[in-house]
């Protein structure tokens, strides 16, 4: 890798480090039950606080005006607000950070010629990607503005698993700025491989739905629900394909045998990548998210049998966002061609 090259991995790792940032505070802003506490979107002159107590009273009487004042917190007072307001204003700070350390060093590098004319579109797409972000958190926010105090949980869905596209993406490229080694497997690994990835994506949107309804709140026992595998109440949706979508019983149900049958697969790949040996690289790789998806998983049941912590659930958030990036490094290692292989197949 040359040290241009040296460069912009290096200045996209620090992009990556300020996206994982902001999507464990973001999580930590959702379980404070924060997100709502700012009601106007201004993307340029929103980075500055209220100052002093005549702005800190007008953002108050705002926030006031909409129902999660009205039906959740009436009666809060100013210091109070404070509390939710600050999770929320550093969780916009911190998407305007992403957005500075993102298009400043971008601007420079590619001024000075230190970015190369095919990873130059690359970047485009993921500036665009950011700003589509922004765009998706107010939309997000705005549905907890109308009636119900909650912001609905295919938008939260959507604005994390936009902001983890865009880390993936970053990862992506990092890995080919690396140059890492593509390791030729059989057929069979490499949609083992693709299946990982793709149960893993699958299991932290199911996550969003659980947070989103709240689901992890009820049935806090494991891995029975209350005494049963599966709770009645799972089933009580018509059509039957909706209850996957909008009953927290049942969601909560899918993400938490998601998470095992994740495990399960990242050990069969493990144990036989250890029973072949051809690749001490990809026994690393296979062992790292072993390791990430069992803590991940233990995570996950301590969060649900303690009833929903915030410091517990935040971890559980910011690990899976590891699990994923392992999965992806996986796949980028076994199902990528080498340059000048076209199959890549042992």
């Amino acid at each position: 890798m040359n040290s241009a090259n040296k460069i912009v991995a290096g200045w996209l790792v620090l992009v990556c480090v300020v996206i994982f940032a902001m999507i464990v505070v973001g999580g930590v802003t959702r379980l404070t039950h924060s997100g709502l506490s700012m009601v106007d979107w201004k993307p340029l002159m929103g980075v500055i606080p209220p100052l002093g107590e005549a702005q800190w009273q007008e953002t108050f009487d705002a926030y006031k005006q909409y129902p999660e004042y009205q039906k959740v917190n009436r009666g809060m007072s100013l210091d109070e607000f404070k509390g939710i307001f600050y999770w929320e204003y550093g969780h916009r700070v911190l998407g305007r950070s992403i957005g500075l350390v993102f298009f400043v060093p971008f601007a420079i590098l590619w001024l000075l010629g230190k970015i190369e004319k095919s990873l130059l579109p690359k970047l485009v797409i993921a500036l665009v990607l950011g700003g589509l972000q922004g765009l998706m958190g107010w939309y997000m926010v705005m549905s907890g503005l109308v009636d119900m105090p909650r912001v609905r949980h295919y938008r939260l869905a959507a604005h994390l698993m936009l902001a983890l596209v865009i880390l993936c993406y970053l990862a992506w490229i990092i890995f080919d700025l690396w140059n890492l080694e593509k390791i030729k497997v059989p057929h069979f690994l490499r949609y083992l491989s693709l299946t990982i990835l793709g149960v893993a994506s699958l299991q932290i949107l199911f996550g969003a739905f659980t947070a989103g309804l709240r689901a992890g709140l009820g049935f806090n026992t494991f891995p029975l629900m209350n005494g049963r595998l599966i709770s009645e109440a799972a089933t009580t949706m018509t059509p039957m394909w909706l209850n996957f979508l909008q009953n927290g019983v049942m969601i909560q149900f899918v993400h938490r045998w998601l998470g095992i049958l994740l495990l399960l697969l990242v050990l069969l790949v493990f144990g036989i990548e250890v029973s072949r040996g051809v690749s001490r690289r990809l026994i690393a790789i296979c062992g790292s998210l072993t390791m990430v998806t069992l803590v991940q998983v233990v995570l996950g049941v301590l969060t649900l049998i303690n009833f929903v912590p915030i410091a517990l659930a935040s971890i559980h958030q910011g690990v899976a966002c590891l699990v994923l990036l392992a999965s992806l490094l996986l796949v980028y290692s076994v199902c990528v061609p080498a340059r000048g292989d076209a199959t890549g197949e042992v």
